[in-house]
């Protein structure tokens, strides 16, 4: 047992620093529960859009093979070329999810009009146009699934951290302190006793004086 003064005030203030103690030890908990809730609910969204984003990839990839075999691979080159010039455009910004800071992506769709795309809308064919089209909506989901995945594992870092502090004051924090609050009552008792003892002994001194 630490060295502690068994007085009535420190016996008071600890017992005020266990119930301190004991509301952010619930509070904690219920920010723990809140969070694994936003994460459950984020994790399925997050499978959803991978799925989404793996059927784009398979979709872009068939399309793409069409547009070699047909138009040839050297045309393929050269207007995956003129349509890469411009890479994507996004703003990392962020959110607060219960006290957690994540990133949130606000982009501008990666898919563009034909004319935008930096070739002759004559020089290609709609194979190509299509396949182009498909890589585009790869790319949307691809930033889609990133910023899902950084969440989440923003979200999974604070989960730990809290669940850390929430076992801390359960099992370490809040089981010490009543120990000692314990101690102090058991020293305050025997202080107690032995002064009603001394008093009773005095009296009888003076009784038989």
């Amino acid at each position: 047992m630490p060295e502690v003064q068994p007085t009535r005030m420190e016996l008071i203030k600890l017992r005020r620093r266990i119930r301190m103690a004991q509301r952010g030890h619930a509070l904690l908990k219920m920010k723990r529960d809140g969070l694994i809730m936003e994460f459950r609910q984020l994790l399925e969204e997050t499978k959803e859009a991978v799925n989404k984003m793996i059927q784009k990839y398979a979709e872009a990839q068939k399309k793409l093979a069409i547009a070699a075999a047909v138009d040839g691979t050297v045309a393929m080159r050269s207007i995956a070329l003129a349509s890469c010039q411009k890479p994507p455009e996004f703003v990392i910004m962020k959110k607060n999810i219960m006290g957690v800071v994540v990133p949130v992506i606000k982009r501008k769709p990666f898919k563009k009009k034909i004319s935008e795309r930096g070739y002759g809308i004559l020089s290609t064919s709609v194979r190509i146009d299509e396949a182009v089209e498909a890589y585009e909506d790869v790319v949307d989901a691809v930033l889609e699934v990133a910023e899902m995945e950084t969440t989440l594992r923003k979200l999974l870092e604070e989960i730990e951290r809290t669940k850390r502090r929430v076992n801390a004051l359960e099992y370490r924090v809040i089981p010490r302190m009543k120990e000692m609050a314990k101690f102090i009552a058991f020293k305050l008792e025997e202080m107690d006793r032995e002064n009603i003892i001394r008093l009773k002994k005095l009296k009888g001194k003076k009784a038989k004086a």
